[in-house]
């Protein structure tokens, strides 16, 4: 139905990359639930930051990204062709 993936980039800094949702199953709140998921097993591994990258063009994923806490930050040079945005979410100070 869904899938996504963590990976580490650094001591405290991780990647939340390759999220997606088989079409059958969108608008099921898969991609809610894979994100939650995600945060929690970053927090298991002693993240403080979690980043994605992304497009523009996929509003509904910007949307749920936002939803669950991440923010835009300034996009680097990327190693992902379409990725044209990133955005962090900041898991300092947070209680796992």
């Amino acid at each position: 139905m869904g899938a996504c993936a963590l990976l580490k980039e650094e001591e405290g800094i991780y990647e939340m990359a390759k999220m997606a949702v088989t079409p059958r199953a969108q608008g099921l709140h898969i991609g809610r639930l894979l994100g939650e998921r995600i945060i929690e097993r970053a927090r298991q591994a002693g993240a403080r930051k979690i980043f994605l990258v992304s497009n523009r063009r996929l509003t509904t994923a910007l949307s749920l990204y936002t939803r669950l806490g991440f923010v835009e930050v300034p996009m680097p040079p990327s190693i992902y062709a379409r990725a044209d945005i990133k955005m962090e979410l900041d898991l300092d100070g947070e209680v796992a």
